[in-house]
């Protein structure tokens, strides 16, 4: 149960997160977010196949009966961590809280289902 509400937060946030990277339809927080990614030596470019990662993690992750659900976790477990090294290296570290919250969700999630994802690998 707790699982399902972890899994349902996290596919709300980065659905939203994604679709404003990917699409820039909240104009203020689009700026926003590029304006930090261009601080941090990124560009639009890469900030749309952070989106893409975000978008692929926020679907995928619902599929836990599969690998597909702990890969999902993954995708969002790793733009967390991206997230949290260039808050903590380029702003403060109180700008990476919502990074870290995320990260530990997604690294629940992925540990939920890694034996899933290692039977794929094997």
């Amino acid at each position: 149960m707790a699982l399902n509400i972890i899994i349902g937060l996290l596919s709300a946030f980065f659905l939203f997160a994604s679709s404003i990277k990917m699409f820039g339809w909240q104009k203020k927080v689009f700026e926003i977010q590029l304006d930090m990614f261009k601080s941090y030596g990124l560009n639009r470019q890469i900030m749309f196949l952070v989106g893409c990662a975000e978008l692929f993690g926020a679907i995928a992750i619902w599929f836990q009966g599969s690998w597909v659900g702990p890969l999902g976790a993954l995708a969002l477990l790793g733009t967390s961590i991206g997230a949290i090294f260039c808050h903590l290296f380029f702003d403060t570290w109180k700008q990476g809280v919502p990074a870290m919250v995320t990260g530990v969700f997604s690294a629940a999630v992925t540990w939920r289902g890694f034996e899933q994802l290692l039977g794929v690998l094997a």
